[in-house]
């Protein structure tokens, strides 16, 4: 059944949201749920202190530190270092988990309002090491301006 309301699809998200935590072996908390119902519903990656003021005195710093930590983890969340080396977070794919991020895919980072985007339809290359040598990730940050901050240089 497909939801035909705001109420029933954030009643799906938050079941989808239940699933994710017990698939795992996460306890399924109310930080753990305003966490996840955040970052879903932004296009862009978002920041430890924006998550802070969006989840308000709902959640304190500690327990959102220990909730992203644990989300990166489990391979739930991936972390992404804007232009001012600061940490945002975007969901990782489905394929993602405790073991291994399969998050390899093109960060597109605003020059003008640093918002981060994941471009997940463009594949990194396969690279090639030398003997000897032992991948662990890749990132590739292309920057330069969102549609939005583009249109208003026009």
């Amino acid at each position: 059944m497909v939801p035909t309301t705001e109420k029933d699809q954030a009643i799906a998200n938050d079941e989808k949201f239940v699933r994710l935590l017990r698939q795992n072996k996460l306890k399924v908390t109310q930080p753990r749920l305003g966490v996840l119902k955040i970052i879903s519903e932004k296009e862009t990656a978002i920041s430890q202190p924006d998550l802070e003021k969006m989840l308000g005195d709902t959640v304190d710093r500690v327990t959102l530190y220990r909730v992203l930590a644990t989300f990166e983890e489990k391979g739930i969340l991936h972390k992404i270092f804007d232009l001012h080396g600061t940490a945002t977070y975007a969901l990782c794919s489905t394929a993602c988990d405790e073991h291994h991020h399969h998050d390899e895919h093109v960060h597109f980072i605003c020059s003008s309002c640093n918002s981060i985007y994941c471009l997940d339809d463009i594949k990194l290359p396969k690279i090639n090491l030398p003997d000897g040598y032992q991948l662990q990730s890749i990132g590739i940050n292309a920057v330069g301006l969102c549609a939005e901050c583009k249109a208003l240089v026009k």
